[in-house]
């Protein structure tokens, strides 16, 4: 009896045992799969974020230039540096590749949309290849990074002062000069209010350090050094001697935007403050006190004109703007703040006068000018004017071809003052006068150019562009420059009026 019942409790333990590990064999039940949705809200492309109510859409493009007898990518007029100098030293070509690529995120909330945006670059360009750069010259760069939420604007964004088509009317280049470009963004807190049919405002507090300083010439001790005459003869009109920022530019724009086109007020506030006054042997000396802080400022009028009667889809761009202390706005660029001069320009060419060397025309930018030793002394700022005008024709042949044509006129003011200060703190003392001369630091630059276009597939471009660009400059005369400057040797050179042609080929495709 007792053998039976062991026999039976045993294979009732078997049995549970092989239950038990039949039941481990099951399949566990799958969890259901979230699979991406199409975003509807916001347009096309936007997808959402599996487990949220966040929208997002990627995007970006691929692009390749090359620029001929250029200063640098974008067919940059070759004014400067080497290219201006226009000796063997000068690259004939320069080639840039680059991928962007940008995120756009959207809420819905009862405030309205959050929206996050961030655009970024990597570039390769013709002498600068590093990737691991902190500039959009040669590496990695941040166009874009700003938050919106109920009509605010937060972060790195375009400026309120610009236009939809920054500096970019029709062309490719980013020299286009006689206005305000800022396609890359500024940092600012900025607020806009949509009052319906297209019209809306703007208010907008904005990162002066980052593209808007032209800088502030101290001519202190400017003719003691050979240096200040290289610098002079390249448009360098004295030790820059620009403070830290204090207030940012105040920007206000007003803008219609409708079916036929659009039209655009900007105007903006921008505070010129220099550092100190200099002494013997010291440029800066704190002791000396500074200048008084000054307040510049700019105005800016854009207009552009849809459903063209040449063709669908034609159109014409066009700005006008005037600034007094705030040249930026006028000679606008992403390359920088003006701080050092960096972007202050010289160009030689063939010279008519007999024993002249070589001629040059030489131009440089400022928001103000002054001079002193001490505060007794001293001179306050004197503010630099400028205006210009710049626009684009755009045509359409057919669907995949069409050509924009160009151009921009950009004039540069220093008033008597500043006049004085430059030419007997720079040329009667550093550059002997070679018989008859004038010292006139105004100048203007005239270009223009056209671009043709071929898209054979959506989002596929093939683009060849040509851009001439003419200094017209206030110098005449012969000048004994006594050092080198840059790669160019001490000589007799004549200050004439140059023009130079550049041009680039490209290859985008954007996604």
């Amino acid at each position: 009896m007792k053998m039976v019942k062991s026999l039976i409790l045993g294979s009732a333990a078997a049995l549970v045992a092989m239950g038990g590990a039949q039941a481990a064999d099951l399949p566990l039940k799958a969890k259901a799969v979230e699979y991406v949705k199409v975003c509807s809200l916001y347009g096309a492309g936007f997808y959402y974020i599996p487990g949220t109510d966040t929208c997002i859409k990627l995007g970006g493009y691929v692009r390749a230039d090359v620029s001929f007898n250029a200063s640098s990518a974008y067919d940059a007029p070759a004014w400067s540096g080497a290219s201006g100098q226009g000796n063997r030293l000068k690259n004939d070509y320069i080639f840039r590749s680059r991928q962007d690529i940008n995120i756009d995120t959207r809420t819905a909330t009862e405030y309205g949309v959050v929206r996050t945006y961030a655009d970024f670059v990597l570039n390769w360009t013709t002498g600068t290849g590093q990737i691991a750069g902190t500039d959009t010259v040669g590496g990695l760069g941040v166009y874009f990074a700003f938050i919106q939420f109920a009509g605010f604007t937060i972060g790195k964004a375009v400026s309120q002062f610009d236009t939809p088509w920054s500096g970019y009317p029709g062309n490719n280049t980013a020299w286009l000069l006689g206005g305000y470009d800022n396609a890359t963004g500024i940092n600012q807190v900025s607020y806009t209010a949509q009052f319906g049919n297209g019209v809306s405002a703007a208010i907008s507090l904005e990162d002066q350090s980052a593209y808007t300083q032209a800088g502030v010439f101290n001519v202190t001790n400017f003719a003691s050094a050979a240096a200040g005459t290289a610098n002079y003869v390249q448009g360098i009109y004295g030790t820059n001697s620009v403070a830290g920022v204090q207030i940012p530019d105040i920007v206000g724009q007003l803008r219609v935007d409708q079916a036929w086109g659009l039209f655009q007020l900007s105007a903006a506030a921008h505070q010129v403050r220099a550092s100190y006054y200099g002494n013997a042997g010291t440029v800066f000396d704190e002791r000396n006190g500074h200048p008084s802080d000054k307040w510049g400022y700019a105005v800016q009028g854009a207009l552009s004109i849809r459903n063209l009667p040449t063709g669908p889809g034609d159109s014409i761009n066009i700005t006008a703007t005037y600034a007094n202390g705030a040249t930026r706005y006028v000679l606008g660029g992403v390359t920088g703040s003006l701080q050092n001069g960096a972007t202050n320009n010289a160009i030689y060419g063939s010279s008519g006068i007999p024993g002249a060397y070589q001629s040059i025309a030489f131009a440089g930018i400022s928001d103000g000018v002054f001079s002193g030793a001490n505060s007794i002394t001293g001179t306050g700022i004197s503010l630099t004017s400028a205006w210009g005008i710049r626009g684009a024709f755009n045509h359409n042949w057919s669907p995949t071809w069409s050509t924009s044509l160009f151009g921009a006129y950009t004039k540069v003011d220093y008033s008597g003052t500043a006049t004085d200060l430059i030419c007997a703190g720079g040329l009667a003392a550093r550059i002997t006068p070679v018989g008859a001369t004038t010292c006139n630091p105004d100048f203007a630059i005239a270009q223009i150019g056209t671009v043709t276009r071929w898209t054979p597939a959506k989002g596929l471009t093939f683009s060849g562009e040509v851009l001439y660009t003419h200094i017209d400059q206030g110098y005449s005369g012969a000048f004994n420059v006594p050092v080198a400057v840059g790669t160019k040797p001490a000589a007799v050179y004549e200050a004439k009026d140059q023009g130079t042609w550049t041009g680039g080929l490209r290859a985008q495709r954007s996604f």
